[in-house]
């Protein structure tokens, strides 16, 4: 992590089996959030996972961005005893949950909550003290 060269508000934690990075609400982020899970994944051997991981956590910076201001977080997760599963979150200050809708062909977006529904076992959102939380989880290949 020491060699990337922009901005991270802050890195929370990165040891074990927990990641999680705080960037600030400028366009940059989108590019530094997939770098920075990337990366690790890459670490944690879980390279099967990291251009879906990344294209995830693309739209929901991408939609953080649009819609809240603050800082974003993104949060990577291995649960014990769950080795065949990545829990991966993003977080914003913005209290209300994101819409799904269904984007016609010729939109420009609109397909970032369809592709995290169609491609993970199971997403969400919760509120949190200050903000909310879109989380999704992906299958990790043994």
């Amino acid at each position: 992590m020491g060699s990337l060269a922009w901005e991270v508000i802050g890195v929370i934690d990165t040891d074990g089996d927990c990641a999680e990075w705080t960037f600030p609400a400028d366009p940059g982020a989108v590019r530094k959030a997939r770098a920075c899970v990337r990366g690790q994944l890459h670490d944690w051997d879980l390279d099967s996972v990291g251009d879906l991981t990344a294209l995830l956590v693309s739209e929901l910076v991408t939609n953080a961005l649009r819609h809240a201001t603050g800082p974003i977080g993104v949060r990577l997760v291995r649960p014990a005893g769950l080795p065949e599963t990545l829990l991966v979150e993003v977080s914003d200050p913005l209290p209300d949950p994101p819409r799904e809708r269904s984007a016609r062909p010729e939109d420009e977006s609109g397909r970032g909550l369809q592709l995290v529904a169609s491609t993970s076992r199971r997403w969400g959102t919760r509120p949190g003290e200050t903000g909310k939380t879109v989380w999704f989880e992906l299958a990790v290949p043994r």
